[in-house]
């Protein structure tokens, strides 16, 4: 993965509104954990290309001071040749004094060239600084994300625990509650006062039969009497009347 597609990714991501995301999902959880899964595994592959770019940086930087240092050490043989020159040609030694000119002048061209190699990786070192510094700041992103994401996931899963408790409570609650309808204690009730009823109707049905036996009874004993009057006739009795009070 190039450094520009790692740092286009890095920036998407740690730009995700979870909230609104949260609000899209069908399922919340579900995709809670698969945004941290996505995320860790997108900050492992980041964590590897972000560390191989620093490392390629920080070999600019060493190949930058190596330069520099080679720069100043080939200026200090030019000038010690120089000197020496100097003091060969001081004493009428032209030939030796030349010598010395000449590694001079080639102590120069390595300072030169050094000094060239040096500015000319410079622009590269502080281009490379700033992309390393962008990934650092959406790799440390990305993590605060990863933490924010798995705190919401969390969250909800604490949250769906609590409701799922709630709802065994409320339940539960509703069962024994008297005064609810469909609670097993009044469907109970129900049930009790049903098999009351019924044997209310029993014990009526009952009543009511043994209501008819006494006025079968009452009958029998009308026709009793009228017999006995009517034997009584027979006999050359006279008919018993009621009296009436005086």
């Amino acid at each position: 993965m190039s450094k520009q597609s790692i740092l286009g990714r890095i920036a998407q991501l740690a730009k995700a509104n979870i909230n609104n995301l949260i609000d899209q999902a069908e399922d919340p959880k579900l995709m809670l954990d698969q945004m941290v899964r996505d995320y860790t595994a997108s900050i492992a592959e980041a964590e590897s290309a972000v560390a191989q770019t620093i490392g390629n940086l920080r070999l600019l930087e060493d190949d930058h001071r190596e330069d520099i240092q080679a720069a100043g050490d080939w200026g200090r043989k030019a000038l010690a040749a120089s000197r020496k020159a100097d003091e060969l040609r001081g004493s009428g030694n032209t030939a030796d004094a030349d010598k010395f000119d000449a590694l001079a002048r080639v102590a120069l061209g390595k300072q030169m060239t050094a000094e060239n190699e040096a500015k000319g990786a410079e622009p590269m070192i502080q281009s490379q600084t700033q992309v390393v510094d962008q990934l650092k700041t959406g790799l440390n992103s990305m993590r605060e994300k990863l933490g924010q994401l798995s705190s919401k996931r969390d969250e909800l899963i604490a949250r769906s625990k609590t409701v799922e408790a709630q709802t065994q409570v409320h339940d539960a609650i509703k069962s024994i509650d008297i005064m609810d309808p469909t609670s097993e204690v009044s469907r109970f009730e129900e049930k009790i006062r049903r098999e009351e009823a019924k044997v209310r109707g029993q014990q009526e049905l009952a009543a009511s039969s043994l209501d008819a036996q006494f006025e079968s009874l009452e009958d029998l004993g009308e026709l009793t009497e009228v017999e006995a009057r009517l034997a009584a006739l027979k006999s050359g009795g006279q008919p018993s009347a009621i009296e009436s009070g005086s």
